[in-house]
């Protein structure tokens, strides 16, 4: 149990230092330029503590879901002092300001390479140049799924090993289509029941065409429902250096590669992110919890304490790198108030400006927030209803990784 707090301690820390850095990323870039920072604090609503430095005060504040940067005149409806004018950010160039708004994503996305780089070179990360073909490892016949954890007996070859499917055989493509892994080739086969797929399998160098009559069997989704599902029958084989650790200067690019493949399972899991709310939300009353769906600092901090209850701390820090990763795309999100919105508001700015020269006209001045203020409310309750409803979900029925 103290090996769990512990890890729930130390996870929920790595959160509120993720957010730091990542308002700390607006603060260094907006003095890089000049700007004049009045506040960076961590949390919001009433001030625990705070001090002043110079032009700015630090503090923390007691809602921890957060955090900001008050630069002085981020929007032309921000009042500025006569000291403040030069400094404002609102009359710096439009590059500028990108750079700021992008400077917290910049460095959310620096600190999670890093992690990565760190396990990379002590104790290893899924090895992006290995070779993830689905390969047979076992030939088996098909049967219902009777609960979570069980399949129904089942006999006979399965609809594989009656095709000619061999352990061994490398699955390279389906109806002509490349598969990149094993788990592209289940899904594929998951949603086709009843068809029958062309499979391209590599057999001791050489390549054949076999046809497979896919099964019909019952599985169990998220929400424990039935539901008719694909099965062929094979299993994949162990990835051979699925997990490697690199040199100080090899790891450099194996983190790097590794890092592309973790930001575009993350835009994926962006992009489905609205779809895995209903399935949050029956969870809160008594179905079963999708272990790829969202999770609250509550909830993954909770993940964080079962990862270093068990030592597994490798896991422990790529699951924090992935959160450095979560927030720097979702913050480019183009709507208010999150950073893409501002970013898109100038760059709006930017592109209007550029009609107006080709009409003869002068600038059209800043953009009044005044006017996204319905969007922006909208959103932020959106933001506020979607993170409740997840802390819920996360306090009464959490993620859990083991069981």
């Amino acid at each position: 149990m103290a090996a769990y707090l512990l890890g729930v301690f130390l996870f929920a820390l790595g959160i509120a230092v993720t957010i730091a850095l990542h308002e700390a990323g607006h603060m260094f870039t907006a003095r890089a330029f000049g700007m004049r920072v009045r506040r960076y604090f961590i949390g919001f609503g009433p001030t625990v503590w705070s001090v002043r430095r110079g032009h700015t005060q630090y503090g923390i504040a007691a809602l921890p879901f957060g955090g900001f940067c008050d630069i002085a005149g981020m929007t032309a409806q921000d009042p500025v002092t006569h000291d403040e004018a030069p400094h404002a950010m609102i009359n710096k160039p439009w590059w500028q300001r990108v750079i700021v708004l992008s400077g917290g994503v910049a460095m959310n996305l620096i600190v999670g390479f890093l992690i990565l780089y760190g396990v990379a070179v002590t104790s290893g990360i899924p090895n992006p140049y290995a070779d993830t073909t689905p390969t047979v490892g076992q030939v088996a016949c098909v049967s219902d799924q009777v609960d979570a954890e069980t399949l129904a007996d089942c006999t006979g070859a399965g609809p594989a090993g009656e095709a000619g499917i061999e352990v061994g055989d490398r699955i390279l493509a389906i109806d002509g289509e490349e598969l990149s892994d094993f788990y592209a080739l289940r899904d594929a086969v998951l949603e086709r029941p009843g068809d029958t797929l062309t499979l391209t399998v590599e057999r001791d160098g050489a390549t054949s065409e076999v046809d497979v009559t896919v099964a019909s069997v019952t599985r169990l989704n998220a929400q424990g429902q039935e539901i008719q599902a694909g099965a062929i029958g094979v299993t994949n084989a162990p990835i051979v250096d699925a997990v490697k650790q690199f040199g100080p200067v090899e790891a450099v690019g194996a983190t790097a590669t590794f890092t592309g493949q973790l930001l575009d399972a993350t835009v994926e899991g962006l992009l489905s992110f609205p779809a895995k709310i209903p399935g949050v939300v029956a969870s809160i009353f008594g179905a079963e919890r999708d272990v790829e769906g969202p999770m609250s600092v509550v909830g993954a901090s909770r993940v964080g304490g079962e990862l270093v209850e068990r030592s597994l701390w490798d896991m422990f820090w790529m699951m924090l790198a992935s959160l450095n990763f979560f927030l720097a795309l979702f913050n480019l999100v183009p709507l208010p108030p999150l950073d893409g919105g501002h970013i898109a508001v100038v760059l709006y700015e930017k592109v209007r400006d550029f009609f107006r020269r080709l009409r003869g006209l002068g600038p059209g001045g800043p953009a009044n927030y005044e006017k996204l203020m319905p969007v922006t409310y909208a959103m932020a309750a959106v933001l506020l209803t979607v993170g409740m409803i997840v802390i819920v979900a996360d306090v009464v029925n959490p993620v859990r990784l083991f069981g």
